[in-house]
């Protein structure tokens, strides 16, 4: 592991000036990532800025009806609290499906959005990789790619987004509260990460010394009858090869509103706008659920790979999608 001065702030704008200060700096929050890169070398940065208690650990409703959570916030904190399971059953689902209950009390809900690829060869500092080392190729092609992405892919990155909570964001609406040295802002949540295109090193759309510093949830109808279905190698403790978080709302028999998003299938959390289109004002059925994912999957590549590729994951997310939107127009909604 490479030396690093440390640095733990009292303050979101002093967090944010020492990140910004040092071009090879990046902040702490609960750990579970960044520790990890720091122990295999793929992190190698000269400052590590703690931001544990500088950022918000409160949850509340708002009086429009909307929820905030802070960045501060724990991943177990945030699935326990009775407003996110009531009101938005697919976000408790999806922390619940991610990592471990330890793991669950040491990350943060601003940091868990923020973790990177899982990819064999990006954690291994001995193979070319582009998002690890710009330029210098992706390994993945033509070597193991069952894990990896299905959509959005470039010739420079085929890896996948992690995280499950993200997907649940990306699906809700949800709004991303940023700090950084011009000020604050707002970001849609759906617009925070990028496809690789190519530059694959840069995941999100944060500008270097930016924090975020909590999340908003709109209020919807759809939010209360919402779900999180993952599919992995093992009950626990695994990453998604395909997940699906989505939510509806019926009225007259009909889908008044949808929101569905897709995991383990891209660099990014993908929202599925295309099966969103197929589904809003339809009746629900199962013709209807196989064109949405039909829709939505029009653009799905497979992978070759020394591990025999992922191409099954297409028909994968195809059933899983079916089965959620099965669910969710058939079963009352979690209250």
């Amino acid at each position: 592991m490479k030396t690093f001065a440390f640095a733990k702030p009292a303050t979101v704008a002093e967090a944010v000036g020492a990140v910004a200060a040092e071009p090879d700096a990046v902040f702490l929050g609960g750990g579970t990532n960044l520790v990890d890169h720091l122990k295999l070398g793929v992190a190698r940065p000269d400052r590590v800025v703690d931001v544990t208690g500088v950022t918000s650990g409160e949850i509340r409703e708002d009086e429009d009806g909307t929820l905030f959570f802070g960045a501060g916030v724990r991943n177990s904190d945030l699935a326990a609290n009775t407003a996110v399971r009531e009101r938005y059953p697919v976000l408790a689902e999806a922390l619940l499906s991610g990592a471990s209950a330890q793991l669950r009390n040491m990350a943060t809900a601003g940091g868990n959005p923020l973790q990177r690829t899982r990819c064999l060869y990006f954690q291994d500092v001995t193979t070319p990789c582009s998002k690890r080392a710009p330029g210098s190729g992706c390994s993945a092609i033509g070597g193991a790619t069952r894990q990896h992405a299905i959509l959005g892919a470039s010739e420079a990155c085929v890896a996948t987004h992690p995280s499950d909570m993200a997907v649940a964001l990306a699906a809700l609406d949800a709004r991303v509260h940023v700090a950084g040295t011009g000020g604050e802002r707002e970001i849609a949540f759906e617009d925070l990460h990028r496809l690789p295109g190519d530059t694959p090193e840069r995941d999100t759309v944060l500008e270097h010394g930016e924090l975020i510093t909590g999340f908003t949830l709109p209020a919807g109808p759809w939010s209360r009858r919402s779900a999180y279905r993952k599919v992995r190698d093992r009950a626990s403790y695994a990453f998604a090869l395909v997940s699906v978080a989505a939510g509806v709302s019926l009225a007259d028999g009909k889908i008044g509103d949808v929101r569905v998003a897709l995991g383990g299938v891209a660099h990014k959390p993908w929202r599925a706008t295309e099966a969103e289109a197929v589904l809003r004002g339809a009746r629900p059925g199962e013709d209807v659920f196989r064109a949405a994912a039909d829709a939505e999957l029009a653009g799905a590549r497979a992978l070759e790979g020394v591990d025999g590729g992922n191409a099954f994951k297409i028909p994968l997310a195809r059933r899983t999608l079916v089965a959620v939107l099965r669910d969710l127009t058939t079963e009352e909604p979690n209250r």
